[in-house]
């Protein structure tokens, strides 16, 4: 639905809802829906059970509180352009937009916990989630590396800091990526790839010294592989137990027979746009399955019939509202 939240009638249509509802999430800059008369102090006097999630750039405390925020911005901020990209590149945005992502996903997290603790003590809280905050969070082993080491980490290209090899090659036809994670492995693929010398070969006999000479390492194997398609190259890694993939385009995915099993492409019937493919729903449920059925709502498709069933409108009534401009 629509409302024109400058509006004081709106604003107290809100209020009525608020009574009803599980939960309220807002998207604006800080102290917006205060302005409105609608922050969290507010709605939980009418509601005290109330899950109020704030979504925003930077949260609701601290010095950039109140500053703009966009998806590249945080992913500058937070961290992770300056490791993205190959190595001596320039900065790279990830090319989804992770800064907005990632912040949806913490917030319906942030969210659905509440509401448990609320099924357990009865009380309502406030749900602050900041980008930035959120693009900290999945910097994972960067900021292992650098408070443990000192070393500020950089751009590395598609491999692990880490573990070696564990990249992607260039084959016949397109990129292969491997991931040899322990000596084992490191064994079983020298000899696949026909070079059983390398498993004694004191430059790579470990993962610390393959890491360490790993610029040596993907020049032998950079000869290797062009000799075989990606598809001959996959059947005969995965045959062998080692984990690989290839590097799919946007249409491979859509058409790949495993995201085909899963459900994750579905379609929908817009009323404007027609048949829409669309991502499906990633969290498989046994007892719950969810399922897409209908595309995503026109602005404001359901006003009247949310203000009927919720607040016992009539038509007329949401009519007069439109007319003074509170819709």
């Amino acid at each position: 639905m629509t409302l024109n939240l400058k509006e004081k009638k709106a604003q107290e249509l809100f209020k009525a809802m608020v009574k009803k509802a599980d939960v309220v999430l807002e998207n604006y800059r800080p102290g917006t829906m205060e302005k409105f008369g609608l922050g969290y102090e507010e709605l939980k006097k009418i509601n005290p059970k109330l899950i109020y999630t704030a979504c925003s750039g930077f949260g609701h405390t601290g010095p950039y509180s109140e500053r703009p925020a966009y998806d590249v911005i945080v992913q500058g901020m937070g961290g992770i352009m300056s490791i993205t990209g190959q190595e001596n590149g320039e900065p790279t945005r990830v090319g989804a937009s992770v800064g907005d992502i990632t912040a949806g996903l913490f917030a319906a997290f942030g969210t659905m916990t509440a509401l448990y603790n609320r099924e357990v003590t009865g009380i309502g809280q406030k749900v602050d989630v900041a980008m930035l905050d959120c693009q900290v969070a999945i910097l994972e082993n960067a900021i292992a590396r650098y408070v443990s080491s000192g070393v500020v980490p950089k751009p590395i290209g598609n491999r692990h800091p880490s573990i070696t090899p564990f990249e992607a090659f260039q084959s016949k036809d397109g990129y292969v990526i491997i991931a040899v994670g322990n000596d084992k492995l490191w064994a079983t693929f020298c000899n696949l790839i026909g070079k059983p010398d390398m498993i004694t070969d004191e430059r790579f006999a470990s993962n610390p010294k393959r890491t360490e000479n790993q610029k040596a390492l993907k020049a032998i194997l950079d000869t290797v592989f062009p000799g075989k398609t990606v598809d001959e190259w996959l059947a005969a890694l995965d045959k062998a137990g080692i984990p690989s993939g290839p590097i799919n385009t946007i249409d491979r995915v859509v058409n790949d027979i495993q995201v085909q099993s899963r459900n994750m492409i579905i379609e929908t019937d817009h009323p404007i746009a027609g048949k829409v493919k669309m991502p499906g729903i990633p969290i498989k449920m046994s007892e719950t399955p969810g399922s897409v059925d209908t595309p995503a709502p026109m602005l404001g498709q359901h006003t009247e019939e949310i203000l009927h069933e919720i607040l016992g409108f009539t038509a007329e009534e949401v009519a007069e509202l439109r007319s003074k401009n509170v819709l």
